[in-house]
């Protein structure tokens, strides 16, 4: 099921750093992808629901320029990613395959893909940089998938970047990389985050205007009812 617009909204004013602070109170830690860096600067915040790839390690029988027209592959994959999505993908931070090229990002940005999502690499940058499809990765690579990597699943959980994923969690992506917000606190999310964001706006207006830190960030009482006052 695709976000609401409104969730979409909420969501896209809620930087990842709130969002891991925000989860580190539940309880949850392990939520950042590594390697998910930006493939160019200046790519928005995305937010999306996940649409899950898995490779695993290339297998000679298996892992063939032939494998690309098999019920089972990344173009198959591609032609069932809803629009709003974002595709990610587990490559077992693999660095010396790409595991999508322009070609295939283009049709990924045809399709209403929001963005991609990897703990490995893409090749043909220059191509994928044309796409206009935000990436977020560990660089690029010029040998195809089937050189490290075997495709083998879609729509299944998966490891990113060290971090369980399962169809459906969403995804919030921006310069510090892609964060994981699980299905079932989506609504808390939407709920918390705002505040937070708004929380820290104060406390940074405080800093500028030359505030000590003890007493601020974290609030002690005195500063939380402050804060309160003036939100109003």
């Amino acid at each position: 099921m695709s976000l609401s617009p409104k969730v979409i909204e909420t969501l896209s004013a809620v930087s990842t750093a709130t969002v891991t602070t925000i989860l580190l109170k539940k309880g949850l830690r392990n939520v950042w992808m590594r390697g998910t860096r930006p493939l160019a600067p200046g790519q928005p915040r995305l937010v999306g629901r996940a649409f899950t790839l898995r490779f695993v390690p290339a297998r000679e029988d298996l892992a063939t320029p032939e494998s690309w027209s098999s019920p089972t592959s990344t173009r198959a994959a591609i032609e069932a990613m809803p629009a709003g999505c974002i595709a990610v993908v587990d490559a077992m931070g693999v660095t010396d395959a790409g595991i999508f090229g322009d070609i295939l990002c283009a049709r990924m940005e045809q399709r209403g893909v929001a963005g991609l999502v990897t703990d490995g690499v893409v090749r043909d940058v220059a191509g994928v940089l044309g796409t206009k499809l935000p990436v977020w990765c560990q660089g690029g690579a010029a040998p195809p998938s089937v050189a490290g990597l075997t495709f083998v699943a879609w729509q299944q959980p998966i490891a990113c970047g060290g971090v369980a994923v399962f169809p459906d969690d969403v995804v919030v992506v921006d310069d510090d990389g892609a964060v994981l917000i699980p299905a079932a606190l989506v609504d808390m999310m939407v709920e918390q985050g705002p505040e937070q964001e708004r929380m820290e706006a104060w406390i940074m207006r405080e800093v500028d205007k030359g505030a000590s830190l003890p007493g601020l960030y974290p609030m002690n009482a005195e500063t939380k009812a402050r804060y309160e006052k003036d939100k109003g």
